[in-house]
């Protein structure tokens, strides 16, 4: 594998910190609220922003009840950080990039309180950019999303690179545009390149990042070994 780009977009639960015990506590909740089948929502919801994973699991409930799920919903994942860490190698290459002034910003399907408190309890860097679902009009598996994270940052979308874990990512980030590289943490390559990730990765310690490599100024390719 080795791709060039200008710029990385990178989704932020199950892609740079490990929050899947506290996303399960939350959804456990839910599906015992409405007597649901926990396992089948985990399989369905992610990457999803709440309001729209609740629309899709509830699709006879008003839009007042929808949001007053979401915001229960969001409250219980904000508060509740147990758990939460960086995953492996994902704050040394954030770290490395700021290192070496290669735009990058975090797109995710969390909220605004979700998010910043996941990456305040894993520990990872502040992103200069950081797209959330009140940003946009829709969320993620549309292109919406990827689109004004490559805008903010000022660099065209097809000179960026999208690291996702979720089908719904890979799907919002190739609509988009971007050249895809599938995380498995939680699906498996083949499951992520069925949604056209361009390649998959385990981990970032099978990656290197270089810069002033032509154009697009930067690239990353396959560590030897890895």
């Amino acid at each position: 594998m080795e791709k060039k780009f200008a710029a990385i977009l990178f989704d932020l639960d199950g892609t740079l910190v490990d929050s899947a015990e506290a996303v399960s506590r939350a959804w456990f909740a839910f599906a015992a609220k409405y007597d649901m089948d926990a396992a089948q929502i985990l399989s369905s919801v992610q990457g999803m922003p709440g309001s729209e994973a609740i629309a899709r699991l509830r699709p006879l409930a008003s839009a007042e009840e929808i949001e007053q799920d979401a915001q229960w919903l969001e409250d219980l994942e904000a508060n509740d950080t147990d758990g939460v860490v960086a995953l492996p190698g994902a704050i040394a290459l954030l770290e490395q990039l700021n290192a070496q002034a290669i735009p990058w910003a975090i797109v995710t399907s969390g909220s605004i309180p979700i998010a910043t408190a996941r990456i305040a309890a894993a520990g990872i860097p502040v992103p200069a950019v950081l797209i959330t679902p009140e940003a946009v009009s829709q969320g993620k598996p549309h292109p919406e999303p990827y689109l004004l994270g490559a805008e903010k940052l000022g660099v065209e979308i097809n000179q960026c690179l999208v690291f996702e874990d979720a089908p719904a990512g890979v799907t919002s980030g190739v609509n988009a545009g971007a050249c895809v590289i599938g995380v498995q943490t939680q699906f498996d390559a083949g499951v992520l390149k069925a949604n056209k990730a361009a390649a998959c990765i385990s981990g970032y310690e099978e990656i290197v990042v270089s810069v002033n490599c032509g154009e697009n100024r930067c690239r990353i390719h396959q560590a030897s070994g890895a």
